[in-house]
């Protein structure tokens, strides 16, 4: 990391086609397991050369889909160690985002995003750096393939079968983006390369069955026109695959897959009333990069983008299920003080303070289910629901923190608990004790909130509380109510005073 941005060191690539048979047989075969093993082993003895600290490894549409992906995932942890998460396609899709307009001259204004990649394909609205909406849809390149296109060329009958797929799935993507109006197109992965390079060289004269590499002609690299991908998009759905692997740009390994991907960017681009798109090399690696750099860079504006993005989707759940925003916000603020008060008592990671924050304003979602019992609902939903810049494993975190805030603590041997890395389970315990003295300096109150001074010291913490209008007894009490488990957790007496 150099001035608040990454310099490549290494660099290495290879398409395994990990998802190839899943599409048909809903497991990933032998081989094609054995062939992204033998990749993975490449990269982790490179990961070893540069001595690096910390490895993220995803995966995307196959593995969501596959029956057998635990299998695979093991696979890889005992060859080289590593965790795979299997991330969803809204994370996916956001991943992307961030990688593009971190980087991308233009990103930052009004901006569709469209990643067409094996399994799936993400088509998200930005504005100014942030989402506004984005869809996952199974309309990946090698699904489609699998699925619709057996015959070389395709049928008729193929051709309208998958037309009529790639409609109804963009019927789904019309409720939630419509006809966005953008100051730009960006289209990434290898067929949006493909599409860009190929309809620069848009067939002049000879027909579509005697393409060959002299009938094309370059205009605009790596841009194209909605007319010239629709129209080329026509054509390779014509060809044999010997023909398609003359275009340039497609290739012989791209021809195998590139008719379905340049249906699904014709019929979008028209459906849209776009203009067409301009082609970039980023992707999901560099969000993932741009993750993990603003993870570790405090100061810089990707960390900023990201806190952001995290925010809002911790927002937009609370007002999916109803919670009073106001009536959480001072718990969150008490919460943020605490943090900072007892760092020398906690001695939790950074990164707690968000997930202490975002368990504060969530922890009452699950009322909207059911009163009795709403802290085991509210566990259940923080943690399968979506929430932008939280990966699963950090929403467990969160879950795990409003599900302790009633009568029940954490156990080790809990469903809840056992779903985190046994690395977390102390955090986890620390976490919540801080979230419960917070909750407890907030009783419904309907004037300003307490105010609390903390002192430390090395065998007991002071709270002092300073009065407002209604007192603060009541807070007084319940923070004793806490000061058993406080010295369980943290060897030291808790004491409350009342100014």
């Amino acid at each position: 990391m150099v001035q608040h941005k990454l310099k490549t060191l290494h660099e290495d690539r290879e398409v395994t086609r990990l998802g190839e048979s899943v599409f048909q047989t809903g497991v990933i075969s032998p081989e094609s397991m054995a062939g992204t093993i033998k990749a993975l082993k490449r990269f982790h003895k490179a990961v070893q050369v540069h001595v690096v600290d910390k490895v993220r490894v995803v995966a995307t549409s196959a593995m969501r889909d596959a029956r057998n992906a635990a299998a695979f995932t093991e696979w890889v942890k005992s060859a080289t160690g590593w965790n795979v998460e299997v991330i969803s396609g809204l994370e996916e899709g956001r991943l992307i985002h961030l990688g593009v307009v971190t980087h991308e001259e233009g990103a930052q204004g009004k901006c569709l995003l469209i990643d067409l990649g094996g399994g799936s394909c993400e088509v998200t609205f930005s504005d100014g750096g942030r989402v506004k909406a984005m869809v996952s849809l199974p309309l990946g390149a090698v699904r489609l393939q699998q699925e619709f296109l057996q015959n070389d060329p395709a049928t008729k009958e193929d051709a309208g079968r998958l037309r009529q797929y790639i409609d109804r799935e963009l019927r789904k993507a019309d409720r939630k983006l419509g006809k966005p109006e953008v100051d730009l197109v960006i289209a990434t992965s290898g067929t949006a390369a493909a599409l860009a390079e190929a309809s620069a060289a848009i067939e002049v004269k000879t027909p579509a069955k005697k393409v060959a590499p002299k009938a094309f002609v370059r205009v605009k690299p790596m841009e194209a026109l909605t007319p010239n991908v629709r129209k080329l998009a026509d054509r390779l759905l014509k060809m044999t695959n010997e023909q398609r692997a003359a275009v340039p740009g497609v290739g012989p390994r791209r021809s195998e897959i590139i008719v379905g991907g340049a249906e699904v960017y014709a019929t979008i681009l028209t459906r849209m009333g776009l203009k067409g798109f301009r082609y970039s090399p980023l992707g999901l690696r560099d969000g993932m990069l741009a993750q993990m750099l603003g993870e570790v860079d405090l100061r810089g504006s990707v960390h900023q983008r990201i806190e952001s993005e995290r925010w809002a989707g911790v927002i937009e759940l609370c007002r999916r299920y109803g919670i009073d925003e106001v009536k959480a916000e001072p718990v969150r603020q008490h919460v943020r003080q605490l943090f900072d008060s007892l760092a020398k008592v906690h001695e939790l990671p950074p990164e707690y303070k968000l997930w202490l924050e975002a368990a504060a304003m969530m922890q009452e979602a699950g009322k909207f289910m059911n009163h009795q019992g709403h802290y085991r609902h509210s566990q259940y939903i923080i943690a399968n629901s979506e929430i932008f810049g939280f990966s699963p494993e950090q929403r467990s975190v969160v879950s795990a923190i409003a599900r302790y805030l009633g009568k029940s603590r954490p156990d080790p041997m809990d469903r809840v608990m056992r779903t985190l890395p046994i690395e977390e389970h102390a955090r986890v315990v620390r976490a919540v004790v801080l979230l419960r003295l917070a909750m407890a300096l907030n009783q419904d109150r309907a004037t300003a909130a307490v105010k609390v001074k903390t002192h430390v010291y090395p065998k007991r913490v002071v709270m002092d509380l300073v009065p407002v209008r209604g007192g603060a007894e009541l807070e007084a009490w319940s923070l004793k109510k806490e000061a058993a488990y406080f010295r369980e957790v943290f060897r030291r007496e808790l004491f409350v005073d009342v100014a």
